[in-house]
């Protein structure tokens, strides 16, 4: 893919003699783009030299203003938003939240989305007069102890801050070995964590906030073809032997060649 590449046929109709192709430019082409997340977005990382985001700024112009840090979980989000924020106020068109692979490596406990309050409220049906009756309802946990949590506490700043803007959420990737030291020694996804659960069950989450919160998501451990837990798929990540975490640059351009289709059905702008 080249830099020219600057319009994606999508669609050729032929109707008898008559041919017509219609062109659409890539919505995202020529945006302001914000990134928040952790290493494998922060472009101080060394596992790789280019970034998704670097082959986006690339392909497509975008203008990346990127807030990831290395080691950073959900609850790194709001801080992340308000720097933007700062700096850029509301001069961004999209955000892009690639980040939890660091809570199911520290432990961080599920939680709930919601808790639930017996209320009572004003209702009217099947041509009775209105009248107070008894219902469940149900609130949003801003719980930053819980990842659940967490992403409700992300979320909610987020959206208020910019409600006219794209908001997209990323999934982790698969994540094999990581050895970085005697202190920072992170086992093979196929192992739960230190409180007994699957990184699958992080990666749902992301899922379900996105109906949660309106928001869509890339499920990028899936999409993204990258599977480090075999030695075939080393070839994309830092170091075959001892990590298996980060993605090299091979890496990153398969990750940034399935967002560029995957953004493309996405509008960037309202």
């Amino acid at each position: 893919m080249k830099r020219s590449l600057l319009l994606v046929a999508l669609m050729a109709l032929s109707l008898g003699a008559t041919k017509a192709q219609v062109v659409f430019a890539h919505p995202w082409m020529q945006k302001r783009v914000a990134y928040f997340g952790d290493s494998i977005t922060d472009p101080r990382n060394d596992g790789s030299k280019q970034k998704y985001w670097h082959f986006l700024q690339e392909w497509l112009g975008i203008t990346p203003y990127v807030y990831a840090v290395s080691g950073r979980q959900w609850n790194d989000i709001p801080r992340q938003a308000d720097k933007l924020h700062t700096e850029h106020g509301d001069s961004v068109d999209a955000i892009l939240i690639f980040i939890g692979t660091n809570d199911y490596n520290n432990g961080i406990p599920l939680g709930e989305w919601y808790e639930e309050k017996d209320e009572q409220v004003m209702y009217a049906h099947g041509g009775k007069p209105k009248s107070l009756v008894d219902r469940k309802r149900r609130y949003l946990k801003m719980d930053e102890g819980t990842y659940r949590g967490r992403i409700n506490v992300a979320l909610d700043k987020v959206k208020r801050m910019y409600p006219a803007k794209q908001i997209v959420l990323l999934t982790p990737i698969h994540r094999a070995q990581f050895y970085r030291s005697e202190k920072n020694w992170q086992c093979t996804e196929d192992y739960t964590n230190r409180i007994g659960i699957y990184i699958d069950e992080y990666i749902n989450a992301v899922k379900e906030a996105g109906n949660i919160w309106a928001v869509p998501v890339i499920d990028m451990n899936a999409v993204s073809g990258l599977y480090p837990m075999m030695d075939e798929h080393a070839q994309y990540f830092k170091d075959a032997d001892t990590d298996r975490l980060h993605p090299n640059d091979k890496g990153h351009e398969r990750m940034a060649r399935t967002l560029y289709y995957q953004l493309s059905t996405l509008p960037c702008t309202f």
